[in-house]
C-alpha cells in the first residue's frame, strides 16, 4: 500500500473542498466509477474557496493508495487550470476527453495510460480503497509539466509550488 504522496512534501495550508458528486468519506457512485466496474469514467463535480491571495493557478488530481502494488494508483491529474476558477462541473474530464477544463489545462495520462479521468475500478475483493482528491492552489501560472509528463513528476513540481491544499476523500470497494 502506498501513502499520501502529498503527505510527503512540505506541510501547506487547507482550503475548503466540496464536491456535490459524492460527500466527504462516502462512496463514489456510478459515475465516478471505472467502466471495469460499471461506471461512466465522469470525473467528479467539484468546487473551492478559501485558498490564498498568491494563488496563481490549481491542480487537481485523484490518487488511490490503496492500489496493488507499492505505487498507488494515479486516476487523474490535471495543472495550470486559470486561477479564477473555483469549480469544474462533473464530467470536466472523462476518459481521453476533457470537454470541461480550460484550453491551457495539461492533462496528464493516468496510471491506466490515457489522458483523462479514469474512475474507480478497484480489483474485485480486494477491499474498500481510498480516492484521494486534491486541489493545490500553486503560487505559479505554469508549472512547466509537459503532456506527457507522469502524475508523479506532476506531484514532485507540486511540492515545491503548493501554497494551500483542498482534500475530499472518497471509497470504493467491490
Amino acid at each position: 500500500m502506498a501513502s499520501d504522496p502529498f503527505d510527503i512534501g512540505p506541510a501547506v495550508p487547507a482550503f475548503e473542498l466540496a464536491s456535490t458528486s459524492f460527500a466527504p468519506g462516502g462512496t463514489l457512485p456510478q459515475a465516478q466509477l471505472g467502466s471495469g466496474a460499471g461506471g461512466r469514467d465522469l470525473s467528479p463535480q467539484l468546487s473551492w474557496h478559501g485558498q490564498p491571495a498568491a494563488t496563481r493557478s490549481f491542480a487537481v488530481t485523484m490518487f488511490d493508495p490503496d492500489a496493488p502494488g507499492p505505487h498507488g494508483f494515479w486516476h487523474w491529474a490535471v495543472a495550470n487550470i486559470p486561477a479564477s476558477m473555483g469549480s469544474l462541473p462533473e464530467g470536466a474530464a472523462t476518459a481521453g476527453s476533457w470537454p470541461g477544463l480550460p484550453a491551457d489545462a495539461v492533462v496528464l495520462k493516468n496510471d491506466g495510460g490515457f489522458r483523462g479521468y479514469m474512475g474507480a475500478a478497484p480489483p474485485r475483493g480486494h477491499g474498500r480503497h481510498r480516492y484521494l482528491v486534491v486541489v493545490h492552489a500553486v503560487d505559479v501560472e505554469d508549472l512547466g509539466v509537459p503532456a506527457d509528463a507522469t502524475p508523479a513528476a506532476l506531484a514532485a513540481a507540486l511540492n515545491a509550488h503548493t501554497l494551500a491544499r483542498g482534500r475530499l476523500v472518497g471509497v470504493y470497494e467491490r
